[in-house]
């Protein structure tokens, strides 16, 4: 099975599988508790389903939208994620090469192993620059005038790993950043050689952001979950996110939405963006599904900043039941992980290449011609 063979989420995930050593699989595949949450992001979906029109002369279809000020070519981005390096040896140079062709945003994590100023050389397109707010002060100085002086065009704030999720798979694993081998991994990764080989004979593993500042999880191997709960700021508030807010003077957005109360808050403090998401189920389990929430929050805020719904996006179908919702984009990150870790640059361009196509036959045969014309009206709730 190689790229060529990779028609949906599922084929990606599969060929991701057989490609990476079973530690590094399961941190993208895995999620918190009993990863209930995870699997409801997807489900959710199925709960809606779409009514189409007919002979609506759908020739040419735009799917271009725009969020946060930036004109996307089609209602889908990249999300931020880290460690991608991890996951392939050009990590996110790779989705930055591959959203940059699609006309896509790309967001670029402060646990990126790949530097604003080296994304900024070789994407000129819209990116988003995602902030962890970290105890350490002078990092967060330093990440936001990175950021600037890179010319990044959206800032989002993290907001909801104010602790680490319970990833349980990492745990049994033993999964850290960098990876080190136990005697329960190194079988997975000896039988792995192509990865271990790119791994240890390519540019060093690093996270550019953090590694002047922390030796966490670059020099010093850490979970995740171990670096949010040790290195961010619990003490994190409204007041915090404000002047970054201020500081940043720009489009900038909180990322971790999921209640009314703080999407009008976000409103309050100047924000110009918020995604509605729970991290990919990665955090609260038994939290519910940014689908699930994003009519309430896009009807008491979606006529003051852009919604972005984000998790659980597995098709095409799935982004048109958000953009009828209201939501003015999509965005996820295993949708282009699973791609990048089964075949680099040609994965993600093959994943976003499947996407735009399913999103353009879903809008012909939901007889629209653009997104503007999506609306609950096409919506029938079970």
């Amino acid at each position: 099975m190689g790229v060529a063979d990779c028609h949906n989420f599922s084929d990606f995930r599969r060929l991701a599988k057989r490609r990476l050593p079973g530690p590094i699989f399961h941190y993208i595949d895995g999620a918190a508790d009993d990863e209930v949450t995870y699997r409801r992001n997807t489900t959710a979906y199925e709960t809606v389903d779409l009514v189409p029109n007919v002979l609506a002369g759908v020739e040419e279809i735009d799917m271009s939208v725009e969020v946060m000020g930036q004109k996307l070519a089609m209602p889908l981005y990249c999300a931020p994620t880290a460690l991608q390096r991890l996951f392939h040896w050009e990590g996110e140079r790779a989705v930055a090469r591959a959203a940059q062709k699609y006309g896509t945003m790309f967001g670029v994590s402060s646990l990126a192993t790949v530097s604003v100023e080296d994304i900024a050389a070789i994407n000129d397109g819209p990116k988003m620059f995602q902030f962890y707010f970290h105890k350490d002060r002078g990092l967060n100085d330093a990440l936001l005038e990175r950021a600037k002086a890179a010319n990044f065009n959206v800032m989002a704030l993290t907001v909801d790993t104010i602790t680490g999720g319970n990833r349980e798979r990492d745990k049994r694993t033993g999964f850290t950043s960098p990876p080190k081998l136990t005697m329960g991994s190194a079988l997975s990764f000896a039988t792995h050689p192509m990865w271990a080989w790119n791994f240890y004979t390519k540019p060093k593993f690093d996270m550019p952001h953090l590694s002047s500042h922390v030796s966490e999880g670059t020099n010093l191997a850490t979970s995740v979950g171990n670096y949010f709960s040790t290195m961010l700021d619990q003490s994190m508030n409204w007041k915090d996110a404000e002047k970054l807010c201020a500081d940043w003077g720009g489009q900038f957005a909180l990322k971790g939405i999921m209640s009314v109360e703080d999407a009008k808050r976000a409103v309050d403090i100047g924000c110009t963006g918020i995604m509605v998401s729970n991290h990919g189920g990665r955090q609260l389990d038994g939290s519910r599904s940014p689908f699930d929430q994003l009519a309430e929050i896009v009807d008491a805020v979606g006529d003051k900043l852009d919604v972005v719904c984000e998790g659980g996006i597995q098709r095409g179908t799935h982004v048109l039941k958000a953009l009828s919702l209201g939501a003015k984009a999509c965005s996820g990150g295993r949708l282009y992980l699973y791609a990048l870790a089964a075949a680099g640059q040609a994965g993600v361009e093959k994943a976003l290449g499947n996407l735009r196509t399913e999103i353009e036959r879903d809008m012909k045969l939901m007889g629209v011609t653009s997104i503007d014309q999506l609306g609950r009206n096409n919506l029938r709730f079970h």
